[in-house]
C-alpha cells in the first residue's frame, strides 16, 4: 500500500510532498514528522528506498507507507497528557512520533507479536534517545512494549484514550478493539479494507469515519494453551514519575523556555524541492518555506482518568501555536556565503545540552539531565 506521492531524496522532501497532497494537513504533525528520520527505522541495506510512499518488509520487521501513517497521525488527534496504545507496535518508528506530543505525562504503550521485532524496536528507541537532536526539542513520553498477540489482551486491562491497529480488523473483533477504548476517545484500525475513526461518544455510542481504502494484512488469530485458554496479555502499568524524574523534566522545560529565541531550526525544504516547486507554480518570486521551532508547554496536563476528554478548537489551536511556532523564512537570492555558513554553523549546535552542561552543578548530575546521551 502506497505511492500515492512522489518519493523524496531526504526526509523533509517527503513530508514536503506529503503536504502537498494534503495527508499531512496540521502543523503538529508536521512537526514530528520532520523531527524523526524514517530512514533510521530501516535496516542499512535498504535505507536508499526509505523515503518513497511505500509500505516496507523485511522479516518479520514492517513500515506502513508514509501516507498511511499520515492519515493516521492526523485522525489520532494526539494531545499532551493522553494514553496511547499501538497494537502491533512494530519499529517503534509511530510510537516514537507519538510520544513526542503526548510528552512526560502521558502513556505510550505497544503491543507487538515478535519478540525480534521487540528488540530491533528497543534498539531503535534506544539509538533515537541517545543520539537524535529531537530528543531535546520535545518533551518525550518514551514507549513501553510487551510481546504478544493483541487479542489476548485480558479484558480486565485499563482503557486508553487513543488507539491504533496496524493489522486487518474483521467484523468479528471491532467490538474487541472499542473495548479498549474510554468514552471520548478514538481508535484509527484497517476495517474491511477501510482506514477506520471510530470515536467513542458514549458508553454504547459510536461515531465512525470512513478515511481511505487500505490494504492490510489481517490479525493473526491467537493461539491457545493446551488447556484451550487463551494466552492473556498484561499491559505495562500507568506507573507515577518518582520526584526526581519529575525535577528532570521541569529543569529542561524552564532551561528550554529561556532558550526559545535561539532554539535551532528545523530543516527546510531543500534547494531542489523548492526549485522545483517554483517551476511547476510558474511564480517568479521567492518562495518562502514555513518552519516550525518547538516550544515547549511549561505545564503539560496530566494523565486524567475520567471520561470527560473534550477539548474545545480553541484550545487546540492553542495548543499548536505553544508546541510549533511558526517562523517566515524569506531565502536570499545569492546573498553572503559567509553568513549563510555561519547560520548553518549556529543551527548545528544544541543549545539545551551547552546550557546544561554550563550549570554549576556535579558531573553526573548534569549527565542526568542529558538522560545520559552522546554529543
Amino acid at each position: 500500500m502506497g505511492g500515492a506521492v512522489s518519493a523524496g531524496e531526504d526526509n523533509d522532501e517527503l513530508i514536503d510532498n506529503l503536504k502537498e497532497a494534503q495527508y499531512i494537513r496540521s502543523e503538529l504533525v508536521e512537526c514530528v514528522f520532520r523531527a524523526i528520520d524514517r530512514a533510521d527505522y530501516y535496516v542499512d541495506e535498504f535505507r536508499d528506498s526509505a523515503y518513497k510512499d511505500l509500505a516496507w518488509r523485511h522479516g518479520n520487521i514492517h513500515l506502513s507507507a508514509p501516507c498511511i501513517y499520515s492519515e493516521v497521525m492526523e485522525a489520532l488527534d494526539l494531545q499532551p497528557g493522553l494514553s496511547f496504545l499501538n497494537l502491533g507496535s512494530g519499529t517503534g518508528y509511530l510510537s516514537t512520533m507519538v510520544g513526542l506530543i503526548l510528552g512526560p505525562f502521558g502513556v505510550n504503550h505497544g503491543v507487538e507479536l515478535h519478540a525480534d521485532v521487540i528488540d530491533y524496536a528497543h534498539h531503535k528507541l534506544d539509538c533515537f534517545i541517545k543520539t537524535s537532536d529531537s530528543f531535546d526539542k520535545f518533551e518525550f513520553c518514551e514507549p513501553s512494549f510487551v510481546v504478544g498477540n493483541c487479542l489476548d489482551i485480558a479484558l480486565e486491562s485499563r482503557q486508553y484514550d487513543r488507539v491504533y491497529c496496524g493489522a486487518g480488523v474483521q467484523r468479528e473483533n471491532e467490538d474487541f478493539m472499542k473495548n479498549l477504548l474510554k468514552v471520548g476517545g478514538i481508535l484509527v484500525l484497517p476495517l474491511e479494507e477501510k482506514l477506520t475513526k471510530i470515536t467513542r461518544t458514549g458508553y454504547n455510542s459510536w461515531e465512525i469515519k470512513k478515511i481511505i481504502a487500505v490494504s492490510f494484512a489481517p490479525l493473526v488469530l491467537p493461539k491457545h494453551r493446551d488447556n484451550g485458554k487463551p494466552r492473556a496479555i498484561l499491559l505495562p502499568s500507568f506507573e507515577v514519575r518518582s520526584l526526581q524524574d519529575l525535577a528532570r523534566i521541569f529543569i529542561r522545560q524552564t532551561l528550554k523556555k529561556s532558550l526559545s529565541g535561539s532554539w535551532p531550526r528545523p530543516h527546510k525544504a531543500s534547494s531542489k524541492r523548492r526549485s522545483r516547486l517554483i517551476q511547476r507554480h510558474g511564480r517568479d518570486s521567492t518562495l518562502l518555506t514555513n518552519q516550525y521551532m518547538f516550544m515547549s508547554r511549561l505545564i503539560p496536563r496530566a494523565i486524567d482518568d475520567n471520561n470527560n476528554q473534550s477539548e474545545s478548537e480553541d484550545d487546540d489551536e492553542e495548543y499548536c501555536s505553544d508546541v510549533c511556532k511558526r517562523v517566515d523564512d524569506e531565502p536570499g537570492n545569492g546573498g553572503d556565503g559567509r553568513r549563510n555558513e555561519a547560520k548553518s554553523a549556529e543551527a548545528s549546535v544544541n543549545f539545551l545540552r551547552e546550557r546544561i552542561l554550563r550549570l554549576p552543578l556535579p558531573e553526573p548530575l548534569k549527565t542526568y539531565l542529558l538522560y545520559y546521551r552522546e554529543k
